[in-house]
């Protein structure tokens, strides 16, 4: 079979999610674009989305309440600029969304003339802002986005296609700060191909899947944020890691989420007896930010000795439950759980990688053509903590920025000249493929032991040392035999690893997501933490 091995396009996209398919159909008017999907197109976080994403629509509400209450989230350190440009440019993209057909639910007295959303409320908001699809608003948008994407004649999708490395212009004489392209591992033929392009942009998702519990599918293992590190980007914040507060705890279910709109609509978090804790850890209660609720959990569970906490909304009218959460209700039926007469078992898992590829106010990475856009990149917008339905948003807003700099450049630009195909002319076929999985599970368990929820620095240190171990192993291997997809992720995960792990070593203070032993209190004055490649051997 003739497999075709170099790929030529205006505009490379890595990854299939809210952000790379937004920022494609922006483009596509304006050149070819190829979308890189490592899976299945519809298979990413923006699928598994529950909540919601927060605009202002509602006229009691407003842009400066918005930017107030994620400033707050985000423990003092956020962008306020980046904050108050994606508050502002909220309305109008996620208009574009419902342009493009994504059903966010209405209120059951609006019109077509004149549309009123059903908002709701998450932690951290003052105001109901978050529109939603049910309790499915990720499946909703990645449905519609999907869908337009596949009617576009200027779209190829590959499917089942990974992001190796980026291609700089020095490999062919030209400039080291430019990208040019990228290998990419064809997963279908097992074979490493080429990817010439006027523009690449990640958008490859977070990399949660470095830790033992999480509620990301398996593809988010840090891609975007590790292949950016080696062609020479900067990185940031990487020590925020969001625990959800309220992933199922069962054996059958162990990375589907209850969405935060349950406490949004008065759910209560109980201990096992019954009693509710949330008011002695916070005035919020059950809506206080995530980063409080899910210590307050991890606290109770380890003072308890339990093994998990309960989300409680049996108090509401069993009608009212399974018209706003359809999904959770089924999901939860199939288990054996009747979310409408009794509580629900929860624990924290690893949810969002609030820091990531340093990115300015359009997308736009360290290098040259190439960006970063949505749970990949770092812009400044979450801080030390993600508020609640800030996340999808930032997708949208940053994806149409970014294609609005494209387009201004893309016929400016050439098409680079032909790449030098991969080498393997040195490697083998593997017959251990155990060694990857070996290590691939004690990364995934000493991350959840020393770099979780509660931190100090003796357990930092003991991460570092192991994370380096298995690199050098690691390395030895793909020196030595051909790549498969989990020697690509494992190589991946173990570079997020490390950035994780040296931010976390660089903040000697607990503020929002980073909580250690050995620095309980904030500083007075704070700001990012920010790791560059020529400054770490």
């Amino acid at each position: 079979m003739n497999v075709n091995r170099e790929h030529l396009c205006d505009v490379l996209v890595v990854g299939s999610g809210a952000a790379g398919l937004s920022l494609a159909l922006h483009v596509a008017k304006h050149g070819k674009v190829i979308v890189l999907s490592k899976g299945p197109r519809s298979e990413g976080s923006t699928y598994y989305a529950q909540g919601g994403i927060a605009a202002v629509f509602d006229e009691s509400d407003s842009i400066e309440s918005h930017v107030q209450d994620t400033l707050i989230a985000g423990g003092g350190i956020c962008d306020k600029e980046t904050v108050e440009f994606i508050a502002k440019n909220a309305k109008e993209c996620v208009q574009w969304l419902i342009d493009g057909g994504v059903p966010f639910d209405r209120e059951e007295n609006d019109s077509d003339d004149n549309p009123r959303y059903h908002l709701t409320r998450e932690g951290g908001h003052s105001h109901r802002r978050i529109l939603h699809a049910a309790d499915a608003t990720g499946m909703a948008m990645q449905t519609s986005l999907q869908e337009n994407v596949r009617n576009h004649p200027n779209i190829h999708v590959l499917e089942r296609h990974n992001a190796l490395d980026l291609i700089t212009e020095d490999k062919i004489g030209g400039d080291s700060q430019k990208v040019v392209g990228a290998y990419i591992w064809n997963r279908n033929h097992e074979h490493v191909e080429t990817v010439r392009a006027k523009f690449v942009v990640l958008a490859t998702g977070g990399a949660s899947k470095v830790y033992q519990y999480t509620s990301n599918p398996d593809v988010s293992s840090g891609d975007g944020i590790a292949i950016a590190w080696r062609a020479g980007c900067r990185v940031a914040n990487l020590e925020f890691n969001q625990f959800h507060p309220t992933c199922l705890y069962h054996p059958e279910a162990r990375n589907f989420l209850l969405t935060e709109a349950l406490r949004g609509e008065g759910a209560y978090l109980r201990r096992p007896d019954g009693s509710r804790f949330m008011p002695d850890f916070d005035d919020r209660k059950e809506l206080a930010p995530r980063d409080v609720v899910a210590r307050a959990i991890d606290f109770e569970m380890k003072r308890l000795g339990a093994d998990c906490m309960y989300l409680d909304i049996s108090h509401k009218p069993a009608d009212f439950i399974e018209k706003h959460f359809p999904t959770i209700n089924m999901k939860l039926l199939e288990l054996g759980i009747d979310m409408t007469q009794e509580p629900i078992p929860v624990v924290p898992a690893a949810h969002y990688t609030c820091g990531g590829v340093m990115v300015d106010r359009k997308g736009q990475t360290d290098l040259k053509q190439l960006y970063a856009i949505g749970e990949v990149s770092y812009t400044g917008l979450h801080g030390a903590n993600r508020m609640a339905s800030n996340s999808l948003l930032e997708c949208v807003v940053y994806a149409w920025a970014s294609a609005n700099d494209i387009i201004e450049k893309i016929n400016t630009c050439d098409f680079p000249p032909s790449l030098p195909e991969w080498d393997e002319s040195q490697v083998s076929c593997s017959d251990e493929e155990v060694v990857i999985q070996h290590n691939w599970h004690e990364l995934r368990l000493f991350m959840w032991d020393y770099m979780g929820i509660v931190r100090t620095e003796k357990r930092l240190e003991r991460a570092l040392r192991r994370i380096q171990l298995l690199q050098q192993e690691t390395h030895e291997y793909y020196s030595n035999f051909k790549v498969c997809n989990n020697l690509l992720e494992l190589r991946n995960l173990l570079q997020v690893a490390e950035l994780m792990v040296r931010c976390a070593m660089s903040r000697k203070e607990s503020r929002g997501l980073h909580y250690t032993l050995d620095y309980p209190e904030a500083l007075p004055e704070s700001g990012p933490t920010i790791l560059t490649p020529q400054n770490i051997g």
